[in-house]
C-alpha cells in the first residue's frame, strides 16, 4: 500500500507537471498568435492611415478646384444661389473619380460623400468635411476628414456677381476695371457722389495682406505698396468667399475687404471705398488726400483701422 501510495504520488505529480507543461504551450502558442494578429492589424491600421492621408491631402486640391469651379460658373454668368452645395457637387464628383483611381492603385474599395462645406475660423480657408468609408480584403474603416482648402489665388467673385457680366465691368491684369459699371450701380441704390467712382478699379486676384497689424498701413510707403500689389484684408463686416459667390456683400461670419480705389479729381463726399461699404453698407467718406485723384475714399472707423487718421 506505501508503495502503490508512492507510486501514486509520483504518477499524480508527473500529470499535473504534464498538464502545466500543457498549459504553458497553450499560452505561448495563443500569444505568439495573438502577436501576429496584432502585428497583421498594425500594418492594416499602417496602410489605412497612409490611404488616409493621402486622401485628405486630395481633399485639399479637389476642394480648392471645386470651389474655382463654382466661381468659373459666376464669372460666365451663370448665378449660384447656394455655393455650398454647388461646391459640394463639384467635390463629390471629383471625389468619385478619386476613389476609382484610388481602387486601381491601392486595391481598396472607397466610398466618399461630402458631409459640409463651411467658412473656417479664417477667411481665407473654407473648410470641408467628408466621410470616407472603404473596404481591403476583410479590413473595414470608416472616418469623418476634415480638411482645409485656400481661396488665396482666386478670383474675388462679389464684384461680378453684384453688377453681372452685363453691366461693362472688366477683368484684365488681376485687376477689376469697372468703367461706368459701378456708378450705374450707385446710381440706381441713390448713392452719394456716383460719379467719383468712374473708371474705379479694384483687385481681382484675392492675395492676404502681410502688414499686419493693418495700422501699419499709415507707415511711409505701406499703404501704396497694398494698392499696388493688390491686398485684402481680413474683416468683421466683409463678406466671406461662400457669402461672395452668392452676391453677399455683407454676411454672419468673418469675412474680407478689398479697397475700391478711385481716380478721380472729384473732392466732394461720396461712399467709403471698403467694397462692404459700397455694395451693403453705403456710409460715407472722404478722400485721405483731396488733391490725388487716386486717392482712397474712407470714413473715419477705416482710417482708425488701417493707421490713416
Amino acid at each position: 500500500m506505501k508503495i502503490d501510495s508512492k507510486g501514486n504520488i509520483i504518477v499524480g505529480t508527473t500529470a499535473i507537471l504534464i498538464l502545466a507543461l500543457f498549459l504553458v504551450c497553450i499560452f505561448v502558442i495563443t500569444t505568439i498568435n495573438y502577436i501576429e494578429s496584432e502585428n497583421i492589424d498594425s500594418k492594416s491600421n499602417d496602410n489605412f492611415k497612409y490611404i488616409i492621408d493621402d486622401y485628405k491631402k486630395n481633399i485639399e486640391i479637389s476642394g480648392r478646384q471645386s470651389i474655382a469651379e463654382a466661381t468659373d460658373k459666376v464669372f460666365k454668368g451663370i448665378p449660384v444661389s447656394n455655393s455650398e452645395k454647388e461646391i459640394k457637387k463639384n467635390l463629390d464628383k471629383k471625389l468619385n473619380e478619386k476613389n476609382k483611381e484610388f481602387s486601381e492603385k491601392y486595391n481598396i474599395n472607397l466610398q466618399s460623400e461630402t458631409i459640409s462645406v463651411k467658412t473656417s475660423d479664417s477667411p481665407w480657408k473654407i473648410l470641408f468635411k467628408v466621410k470616407l468609408t472603404g473596404q481591403k480584403d476583410n479590413e473595414k474603416f470608416s472616418r469623418i476628414i476634415e480638411q482645409n482648402s485656400s481661396v488665396e489665388g482666386l478670383r474675388d467673385p462679389l464684384p461680378i456677381v453684384k453688377l453681372t457680366v452685363l453691366s461693362g465691368i472688366l477683368t484684365y491684369d488681376d485687376t477689376y476695371h469697372y468703367g461706368t459699371a459701378l456708378s450705374k450701380y450707385m446710381l440706381l441704390n441713390n448713392l452719394k457722389s456716383p460719379e467719383s467712382y468712374i473708371e474705379a478699379t479694384a483687385p481681382l486676384i484675392i492675395k492676404k495682406c502681410p502688414y499686419d497689424p493693418y495700422i501699419h498701413h499709415g507707415d511711409p510707403g505701406v499703404l501704396d505698396d497694398c494698392l499696388n500689389k493688390g491686398y485684402f484684408h481680413e474683416s468683421a463686416d466683409g463678406s466671406c468667399y461662400l457669402c461672395r459667390l452668392e452676391g453677399e456683400g455683407k454676411c454672419p461670419h468673418y469675412g474680407f475687404e478689398v479697397f475700391i480705389q478711385t481716380h478721380t479729381p472729384l473732392k466732394e463726399e461720396s461712399i467709403s471705398c471698403s467694397d462692404h461699404v459700397v455694395f451693403n453698407d453705403h456710409y460715407t467718406g472722404e478722400k485721405i488726400d483731396p488733391d490725388d485723384w487716386n486717392s482712397l475714399i474712407l470714413d473715419n472707423s477705416h482710417r482708425k483701422k488701417y493707421g490713416l487718421v
